[in-house]
């Protein structure tokens, strides 16, 4: 089967290979955060199968820990409203250290009391247009330090 690989950043390419050497398909480069995926997906077919691969934070999985991502939630932590949950399609052929819950925020995330997650800023967005067959994998990259994260995340642009 042939998916869209979407990543955020040109520099986010290499893990493709990694992590996902077999897989089939397009890859789209969305840019970071919730306007550049409403923009980049805004013409898609809601039911093309979709692997979401980058970088993410996390409070307590150490650094290049691959995961794959089970659900995905909003990052509202001052804030408790009922959401809808947004569980992913597993991963076939696919070996990650854990897998785990990403929640998805509107920025880089600097500190959070969630533990055993990983924190992005677009898996949400992607699920919350509608595409209901989305797998994702997530390489941690910091633990919650954005310094870190340009560190480990060399090449990727913007940063």
């Amino acid at each position: 089967m042939k998916h869209l690989i979407l990543i955020a950043e040109e520099g986010e390419r290499k893990l493709i290979e990694r992590y996902l050497p077999e897989t089939e398909g397009e890859v789209l480069v969305t840019g970071v955060g919730a306007f550049n995926i409403m923009r980049s997906l805004r013409n898609i077919a809601p039911d093309t199968p979709i692997i979401n691969i980058g970088y993410a934070g996390s409070s307590n999985f150490e650094i290049g820990t691959a995961v794959e991502v089970t659900e995905a939630r909003l990052n509202h932590p001052q804030v408790t409203y009922p959401e809808p949950e947004y569980k992913l399609r597993p991963l076939s052929g696919v070996i990650a250290d854990k897998k785990a819950v990403c929640y998805t925020g509107t920025d880089f995330v600097t500190q959070s009391n969630y533990k055993d997650c990983v924190f992005d800023m677009e898996l949400a967005f992607i699920i919350g247009m509608g595409f209901s067959n989305v797998s994702a994998i997530k390489i941690v990259s910091d633990n919650l330090s954005l310094h870190d994260y340009r560190a480990f995340g060399q090449g990727v642009e913007g940063i």
